[in-house]
């Protein structure tokens, strides 16, 4: 009785969460340790999807050439996301391993590694990409209105490409480090700043001139510019577990090299992942436009529905890190199967959701009943593998936060190219599902990614990865 009236209520833990604050995330329970990490990453990733949906409804209002360039922008930057999340992964493994060695300052060293690596890749894609800015549109298929429009705006969102990398690898630090509240707050602030300047720079109200559309690229620069000024001055300050000083100021070549490597495992990982949907995108529109509104219209609405699972996954990553670092190989391994046992739930009953109410949420998207047919189909079809892409995507996430970024790399070669693919091909080209068959293919392959993770991650070959 004394134990159970000592522990913090969810109310008490969510606060915390949500506040942040130094905890061991070696020691106590598990399922309090998970919430506390995975709360502010949930918040987090909303924020990121509330910034897109804004951006998009304010420059909507200046004509088609003007989101035109908002969507050929965004397909370019995908590869800056890419390669930012790529870093990310080993950037949180490296941290989160220092931090359960008790070595705080290995754990600070590693963070310099990470942001140098960071500076370096920043500075040539973002000079590359200013320069090439109306060839790579061009190269997309802008017309020529669309290139009047928007070169300005291309050229500033990837000349200013060090915002997006070192502001996704500081936060990758922070949650390695256990302080995803920091992360969080950092996105709060800088999100918050761009959707207030946003309209202002795009219509020029108050004192602020009328940049037109490159107005956006600038208030997104300047909000995400000064969330990373805040995140290095809390890094700086020592906020959390993590403070680097001048003395972690060196360059060291062998921990460079390491999270270079796992970096570089990461990346293709995230990008097969990401282009294995494109490839899903590219069958579907054969289909027609129809056939592609409705894909695209489900996958928003099941993108967005996923981010609670990414955010325990994440969560996950930290907790196996700093696990082994403790040399606790076994509080790894149940730490990722409770996230899993969350993020089965989660998933679940969203895709309960989805089976019910496919109609009334997409019908919230367009009127169109043939779009709405297709995209209500979709999202029941895929809700279908929503428990098994739970346990796959968790059990990913434990692999990446041990350091071994190559085993969810292969899978997801083995589950996304060579079965969803060829899968979504075949279904929909020479069986009677059609364009249905393309949506098949994604719970296909939902479930042979919960076979794979499941054996691999029982075989515990990722106990003994050093970092």
């Amino acid at each position: 009785m004394a134990q159970d009236a000592a522990r913090p209520s969810l109310l008490a833990t969510l606060r915390e969460a949500l506040r942040g604050g130094t905890h061991d995330y070696t020691q106590g329970p598990i399922g309090r340790a998970i919430l506390l990490l995975a709360v502010p990453m949930v918040v987090e990733m909303l924020m990121e999807s509330l910034f897109a949906v804004a951006d998009v409804y304010f420059v909507g209002r200046l004509g088609a050439a003007a989101v035109a360039t908002i969507g050929l922008t965004e397909a370019l930057m995908m590869v800056l996301y890419t390669l930012a999340m790529g870093l990310s992964i080993g950037a949180t493994a490296t941290v989160a391993r220092r931090i359960g060695e008790q070595d705080p300052d290995g754990a600070a060293r590693a963070a310099v590694q990470v942001l140098l690596l960071g500076v370096v890749l920043s500075v040539v894609i973002g000079a590359a990409g200013a320069w090439f800015a109306p060839d790579l549109l061009s190269l997309m298929g802008a017309d020529a209105a669309t290139l009047a429009v928007g070169t300005p705006f291309t050229r500033v969102s990837l000349g200013m490409s060090a915002t997006v990398i070192l502001l996704f690898l500081v936060n990758a630090v922070f949650r390695g480090a256990g302080d995803p509240a920091v992360a969080m707050r950092t996105l709060i602030l800088g999100n918050s700043l761009n959707i207030a300047l946003a309209p202002a720079l795009l219509f020029g109200w108050g004192p602020f001139p009328e940049l037109g559309l490159v107005g956006a690229a600038w208030a997104t620069a300047i909000g995400r510019g000064t969330g990373l000024a805040w995140a290095l001055w809390s890094l700086a300050r020592g906020t959390g577990h993590l403070a680097v000083r001048r003395r972690h100021l060196a360059v060291e070549p062998t921990t460079l090299w390491n999270i270079a490597r796992l970096s570089g495992w990461g990346t293709v990982q995230t990008a097969l992942a990401t282009m294995s949907w494109t490839g899903l995108a590219r069958l579907t529109a054969g289909f027609g436009a129809t056939a592609m509104a409705g894909y695209t219209i489900a996958i928003r609405i099941l993108l967005f529905a996923l981010m609670p699972a990414y955010g325990v996954g994440a969560a996950a990553a930290t907790m196996v890190g700093q696990a082994l670092g403790a040399d606790n190989p076994d509080r790894a391994a149940r730490s990722v199967w409770v996230a899993a046992g969350v993020t089965v739930s989660l998933l679940t009953l969203t895709g309960v959701v989805f089976w019910l109410f496919a109609t009334p949420l997409v019908a919230a998207f367009t009127t169109d009943p043939a779009v709405v047919r297709v995209a209500e189909r979709a999202l029941r079809i895929m809700a279908l593998g929503f428990p098994a892409y739970a346990l796959g995507m968790t059990l990913e996430q434990g692999f990446n936060g041990a350091g071994d970024t190559r085993t969810p790399t292969l899978m997801n070669v083995a589950c996304f190219w060579a079965i969803q693919l060829p899968a979504a091909w075949w279904l929909s080209r020479h069986t009677p599902l059609g364009v249905e068959g393309t949506f098949w293919a994604v719970a296909v392959a939902y479930t042979a990614l919960s076979l794979v993770s499941f054996t691999m991650f029982r075989r515990g070959g990722w106990r003994t990865r050093r970092v």
